[in-house]
């Protein structure tokens, strides 16, 4: 009768460390997956928010400023839920539902007329590297169903125009730079290059319509110059050559 109970409590021992076990990993994987979404989710703040302070330096609709802190506010109301003992969590859920909350959609957006391009070109490539940022995000929200199509159509135009003023302005002014620098080959590349892009604008607006005017009127200047410049070269090959042959069939000097 010993022996049998022996074995009945070795398997029930067997059993509840299986048990044991199985809980403590089901544990160990809530954690970890809980761990994973606080760290996709802080992700999300962190880009956002990198986005926003961008989006300050552009000509942004407010309607877009209000899309990225909605979206600030949704992953950092996530991160609540799931460790909702973080107080300075919940502030910042608070703080980002002020701003939500603050932000006027209504608003005109400011005109990109005067919206100057900077000097640097380290800061070009941050912009253009920031309006892509801008409509990945936006892409993502409206994918995610959190942005209406039309919104989505209309604030994603107004970043491709952005984006393409800043791509057009940039060649334009490494032309300019060309051409001082007597590298009439180059400037008219960029010239092409930027003609090339609005040429293929859709629906162009009085922005591209006028500035592919200016920068084909560039141009031209630009291949008149190259024009005048090979046939003046040529005209002096040709003097040059000239002036060999001459040398050459000269009548030989008696001394």
């Amino acid at each position: 009768m010993l022996f049998p109970t022996i074995i009945i409590l070795i398997v029930a021992l067997v059993i509840m460390a299986i048990v044991i076990n199985a809980i403590q990993q089901h544990k160990e994987q809530v954690e970890a997956e809980k761990r994973a979404e606080l760290a996709k989710q802080k992700s999300i703040v962190d880009e956002t928010e990198d986005a926003l302070m961008a989006a300050a330096q552009m000509p942004i609709s407010q309607q877009l400023i209000l899309i990225l802190h909605k979206r600030v506010h949704n992953a950092l109301q996530t991160m609540f839920e799931l460790n909702p003992k973080a107080m300075d969590i919940k502030q910042r859920v608070k703080d980002a539902k002020e701003r939500v909350d603050a932000t006027k959609p209504e608003q005109l957006a400011p005109p990109s007329d005067h919206f100057l391009l900077p000097e640097n070109d380290k800061q070009i490539i941050v912009l253009i590297q920031g309006i892509k940022k801008l409509r990945t995000l936006l892409r993502s929200e409206n994918s995610k169903g959190k942005v209406d199509t039309h919104v989505f159509i209309e604030e994603d135009k107004r970043l491709e125009r952005l984006q393409l003023k800043v791509n057009v302005e940039t060649l334009g002014k490494r032309a300019r730079s060309a051409i001082q620098s007597n590298m009439l080959g180059s400037a008219r590349q960029y010239y092409e290059k930027a003609i090339a892009a609005l040429s293929a604008q859709p629906n162009p607006d009085e922005y591209v319509v006028k500035k592919r005017h200016e920068l084909e009127e560039q141009l031209q200047n630009i291949k008149d110059n190259l024009r005048n410049a090979n046939a003046a070269d040529r005209a002096k090959r040709q003097d040059s050559e000239r002036a060999d042959l001459d040398e050459l069939f000269a009548p030989k000097k008696k001394w």
